[in-house]
Parts: C-alpha cells; structure tokens; sequence
C-alpha cells in the first residue's frame, strides 16, 4: 500500500472513530478501519483487564467464525497464554522502547514477533486464517488492550511493513478510545445527579420524549413515578444538611432498588427533595406495585416521613397522552394529592371514574407560564 492511500487509511479511522456515539461504535469503527486499512478479513479489539487477570474481547468484525460473535459477552482469554502483553512488552517499555506490532502465522511466529505463541497459532488453524498481525494499545502510558488483524489461508503473509503500519493505526485507535471516554464521561455527568448517583432532570425529559413517541408511534405502555420525600426540612433544620445528604442518598438507593423490579426502569431525582421513575413497557399494574414497595420502604427510612407517590400512565383511562409535559402534569397531580391526604400508597390518575379528580386537576388551565411541570403547591385538595 503506497503512502498517500495509508494516509487516508488512518485519517478515516480517525474520522470513523470520532463520529461514533458509544464506545461499541467506535470499537467496531477502529477493528473495521484497521482491518480495511491492513487488507484483512477478519479484526479484533481486545482489552486488558489487569484484576481479572485476562484479555478480553470487546469487538469482532469481518469474516467471523462460528464461535465468534460481533460482540461477545464472554469472549476472554488468561493473560498467560499471551503472555507478550505482560511480560514481553512491558519489557520492551521498561527499556524505553516502543509497543511495536507483530506477526504471526499458522505455522508460527514471523515478522516482528516477540516469540512463538502457542494458542495463537492454535486460534488460525482452527479458524481458518493463515496469519495475523497484532498491535498492542497504549493509553495513558499504560497498555490498555491489543488490536488484531488477520487474513485467510492462502492470502498473502503480513510482512515487516504491514507491522509497522499496525503500529501507527494501534496509536489512532488508542487517541480515539481515549476521546470516546472523556466524552462518554461528560455525557454521565450531564446526565447524573451528583449527590445520589441517579439520573438527573436532564436525563428524564431526554429519555420521557422518546417514551412518549414509542407510545404514539407502537403504543408501548409509558409510566412515570413522581415521588416527594416528606421531611427533608425538618430533617435539614433538626439534624443539619449533612444528614439531609445521608436521607436523600438512602432515599435514592431505595428508589433505585424499588425501580429494579421493573425492566428497563430510569430511577432519577428531579431535584431538591423530588424523585421519579420512569417505566417504559411494563404494565402499569406492575408500576403500581413498585411503587408500593418504595412506600412502604420509605417509611421505614430512620429518617424522614416517608414519600407521597403519583404514578401516571398510558395505560389507564387518562385520556390520550401525545406530549411527556401532560404525563409529568398527570403524575404531578397526583403525587400532590397523595401528600395532600398523607397517603402511606402511591395515588394513581385516572382510576377513580370518568371524573377522575386527579386528571381534572391535571387538566386545568395554569395559571401561570414557564417551566415544564405544573406546581399544585397551596391548592387545596381535590
């Protein structure tokens, strides 16, 4: 391959990484580029994961075996039995040298190699390639994984150049993993309140508005949760904000527990002493009866007063819920209801008749503008 067409080999790497949204895409992004870059037929992309003492396979792309999957669950492999990405180079580095790539064949080591690997060789005979050539990534200074390339029986042996080559793409690879994780950890943070570890506001509208959509386009059942702790100021005021904190870290573990019994679940906190769960699929029975195990373990916090919950949900007699806004408002509604009577159980709109107070106070027009949910905060019960 001449200069110019490795030069744009690497540049689409890079770009093929840098517009991936999740980690998979851009680990299948770097295993397809390398490949394509090395005229294989088959990539991996594999990491080191030092305290389970193993390489595991995160991604593989082109001609699979039978017994390889695009990503496997549970495709690793004991450090010992490639013992180059432990012994051999971190030798190399403790030198001074460089992670340089190497080759393999199915009758053993070739270009580059740093010594004759037995399960490897073993691995492209059963497959059916004829050799291989392996790069290992480095990031933050540290080896982080390896990249794999391989070719059938028949094609062409990687050659000392092709190494080299690996060596240079190993190090795009490694640029882009290490953007694809700063970026995926402004993403958790913008997405995660910091106190509780829950999603956030944010996270709720963003995954609500693809619910309701779902809801209108396949009629997948959406239910929201909203939930008020009680007596987070007089905990505040009587105990100090630090165990305030603790209440609301309990609270938040328990929300999280209760939001397991449903598949799929976002457990969130919207903000000051305010939770929700949102339930995408389940029957709203099934959230109902979730919800009345967060009451009930709510009341049993040392702390607090328990929580008043309102659940809304498509599936009840609420009328058509084409907008996330009407839902909150639904749930709202009935969340102030349920702390308006001191309810020890979750308040569900619309199961109270064609006249259902909850949706009709939902449903009124409010009475002031901004902000996406309606506050009942000061009226007076239905």
């Amino acid at each position: 391959m001449g200069e110019d067409r490795r030069l744009a080999a690497v540049v689409a790497l890079a770009q093929g990484m840098a517009a991936a949204h999740s980690s998979r895409e851009a680990w299948r992004a770097a295993a397809a580029g390398a490949c394509r870059a090395l005229g294989g037929s088959f990539a991996a992309l594999s990491v080191w994961e030092r305290e389970l003492g193993r390489l595991r396979v995160l991604v593989n792309v082109g001609a699979r075996a039978e017994d390889e999957e695009e990503f496997p669950e549970d495709e690793s492999y004991p450090v010992h039995q490639f013992a180059e990405i432990t012994e051999f180079l971190h030798e190399r580095w403790a030198g001074g040298g460089e992670p340089d790539a190497w080759v393999e064949t199915a009758v053993g080591p070739a270009a580059g190699s740093p010594g004759y690997v037995h399960q490897r060789v073993a691995a492209l005979r059963r497959r059916g390639r004829g050799c291989c050539v392996v790069a290992p990534i480095v990031l933050h200074g540290r080896a982080w994984g390896e990249l794999y390339v391989a070719r059938p029986v028949g094609e062409p042996v990687f050659a000392r150049g092709d190494a080299d080559f690996a060596t240079v793409l190993a190090s795009v690879v490694a640029a882009g993993i290490a953007q694809t994780e700063r970026l995926e950890e402004v993403r958790r943070l913008a997405y995660t309140d910091a106190l509780t570890g829950l999603a956030n506001r944010r996270a709720v509208d963003t995954r609500l508005d693809e619910a309701v959509e779902r809801h209108r386009t396949e009629g997948v059942v959406v239910s929201l949760v909203v939930c008020d702790l009680n007596g987070l100021k007089r905990v505040n005021d009587t105990h100090g904000h630090a165990a305030g904190d603790r209440l609301l870290e309990r609270f938040g573990s328990v929300l999280s527990l209760c939001g397991a019994m449903l598949p799929g679940a976002l457990a969130a906190r919207l903000g000051g002493d305010e939770f929700c769960l949102l339930a995408v699929g389940p029957p709203a029975d099934a959230v109902v009866k979730a919800a009345e195990e967060l009451c009930r373990r709510a009341a049993e916090l040392e702390l607090g007063d328990g929580v008043a919950c309102g659940i809304a949900s498509t599936e009840d007699p609420v009328g058509p819920v084409r907008s996330a806004r009407r839902l909150f408002r639904l749930a709202d509604a009935a969340q102030y209801r349920a702390k308006a009577e001191r309810a020890g159980r979750p308040v569900v709109a619309g199961r109270e008749g064609p006249d259902d107070p909850v949706v009709r106070l939902a449903d009124e027009p409010p009475r002031w503008e901004g902000g996406e949910r309606r506050r009942f905060r000061g009226r007076r019960s239905p």
